[in-house]
């Protein structure tokens, strides 16, 4: 079973890190388009950097799943070792996984509110009138289409796998 949780751990750990490559290639791209259609909404281009707002893998969208990798592959590396006082630790690092997963999901779902939001905590009357839907929308466009397939496959890895490695763990 430790192989099998192990493996569940090293699958999860590559899922984690497909995004950010993802944003890392193509995130400049999306600046790009998103900032194009500030211009068009006739909103300053640099609203975004300034506040902290960008589609590349910089910051927590690169460091937050690296260090989610790395702990899942020192964990994966430690069942192979066959320790067996990680049988209750794998139950934490899963659920914790599951949880996580839960979290990064949630914050997609809600992007254009959080975004809105945050705009209207600003307090500027240009980053109010502009259309965060549309503007989403267009920085989404700025990556390949295969990027939300590999979205889902990636969070379809993160559940499953958790799913799997817990009812594992419930029955061994």
């Amino acid at each position: 079973m430790n192989a099998v949780i192990a493996a569940i751990e090293i699958a999860a750990a590559a899922a984690f890190l497909s995004m950010p490559f993802v944003r890392n290639r193509y995130g400049a791209h999306a600046m790009a388009v998103a900032e194009g259609e500030l211009a068009r909404q006739g909103v300053r281009t640099t609203a975004l950097r300034e506040n902290g707002m960008r589609f590349d893998a910089s910051g927590h969208e690169w460091w937050a799943p690296g260090g989610i990798a790395t702990l899942l592959v020192v964990f994966a590396g430690l069942n192979l070792a066959g320790f067996d006082w990680l049988r209750p630790v794998n139950y934490a690092v899963l659920t914790l996984l599951l949880l996580a997963n839960c979290v990064i999901v949630y914050s997609n779902l809600t992007a254009v509110q959080s975004v809105t939001a945050a705009f209207a905590r600003k307090n500027d009357p240009e980053l109010a009138r502009i259309d965060v839907p549309t503007l989403i929308a267009a920085a989404e466009g700025g990556f390949p289409a295969w990027t939300w397939t590999l979205q889902t496959v990636r969070n379809t890895v993160v559940f499953a796998g958790a799913i799997l490695g817990l009812v594992l763990l419930v029955i061994a």
